[in-house]
Formats: C-alpha cells, structure tokens, sequence
C-alpha cells in the first residue's frame, strides 16, 4: 500500500502561481508601509518576487518580516476596522482575530505553515463570507461563532476538513461558508463562543456557586 503513495516533495521545488506571487508582494507592500522596507528594499524585492519560479524562491523574501501576515484591502465605513480577504503562510503563519472586518469572500493558503481565522469578533461586510481554506502539508484553523449558520464543503486527500460545525444557527446570525482543499494536511473549523461570553458564562457560573 506505501508504493502507492507519492514521493514527499521538498514544497520549495515546487512552483508558484501568479496569486501565489501575488500575495507575497502584497505582504512586502504592507510591510513598506508600516515602515519596514524603504521604498529602494521595496522595489528591489518586488523584482525578485515577480522573477520567481518556486516557493523556495519566494519564502527568502518575507523571512524577516513578521509572521502574522494578511493582505490588506478596505477599510469598512466606520474608518477603524481593516477589511481583509486573504492570508498566506509560507512556513510561517497568518492570524486574522479581534475587531477585524471580512468581505464576501476570504481565500488563505497555508504551505507548510500554519493559519488561523477567528471570526467571533469579525465584522461581516456583508452580513456572510465564504473561506477558501487550501492546506498543504499545514493547517488552517477557521473559529466561528456558535450561532453562526455554517456550511463546510471542503474536501481532503491524505488530510482532513472537518465537517464538524456543519448547521444552521440562529436567525439573523451570519452564513460562512468554508470551502477548500486539504492535502497532507488539515482544515479544521469550531464553534466557540466570544471570548466575551465566555468570561460572562464563567462569572455567572462562579456566583450560581457561591450563592
């Protein structure tokens, strides 16, 4: 049965995608506006960006950089909340949590990295979203309110994409959907309360005691 399965491949052999170059440039973007790279380091980066061929070639250019990365777009009405529609991992890690905003769609690729999106506190633009979760050979952890109406269509091959938080929710509460692919790796999706509640539950739970 092992002689079926593929040869592991080193993942920096293996080559990049326009949106895959494209993610990376908008990680060196963000950084060169919160004054990270100057705009010299900025350019000489870009080049090298769209000059690449393999993930190898692309992981050296955001290794200095800090780990929690997304691509920034937007920002919703009220001027304060970043509205965000993707992240990307390449043997590091992107954390989108707290008082953030998620449009119509939010697609997110860890490779040999790890993600997670908690979305108890995310402002919806829309009042529902769509995650495209792709793992390989890495994880993407998806938190979702345990109201929330969730539909999970994403499918594995030697992983797993949990269809667990499958359901609806309640009324009024927003729609996720999380699609995807998993490979050699895994998407998991959980219902969890708001960090808030839960400290309300606690609290309510230790006065029942005492009282």
């Amino acid at each position: 049965m092992s002689d079926l399965l593929p040869e592991p491949v080193d993942p920096r052999q293996l080559r990049a995608s326009d949106s895959d170059r494209e993610r990376v440039a908008e990680v060196l973007r963000g950084a060169a506006s919160d004054g990270r790279l100057d705009l010299h380091e900025l350019d000489e980066r870009l080049g090298r960006v769209y000059a690449a061929r393999t993930y190898g070639e692309l992981e050296p250019l955001t290794r200095d950089l800090p780990l929690v990365v997304a691509t920034p777009a937007n920002t919703v009405p009220d001027g304060n909340v970043p509205l965000s529609r993707g992240g990307f991992a390449l043997m590091s890690q992107f954390v989108r949590r707290g008082r953030w905003a998620v449009g119509r769609a939010f697609s997110c690729l860890a490779f040999w990295g790890g993600g997670t999106i908690d979305l108890r506190d995310a402002y919806f633009a829309e009042g529902s979203t769509r995650i495209n979760a792709f793992a390989i050979m890495g994880g993407v952890e998806v938190i979702v309110p345990e109201d929330a109406n969730v539909h999970v269509t994403g499918l594995a091959i030697m992983g797993g994409f949990d269809h667990g938080a499958n359901g609806a929710g309640a009324p009024g509460a927003p729609t996720i959907v999380v699609g995807g692919f998993a490979f050699w790796g895994g998407v998991e999706i959980k219902r969890r309360a708001s960090d808030a509640e839960l400290k309300r539950r606690k609290l309510e739970k230790k006065r029942l005691k005492e009282s």
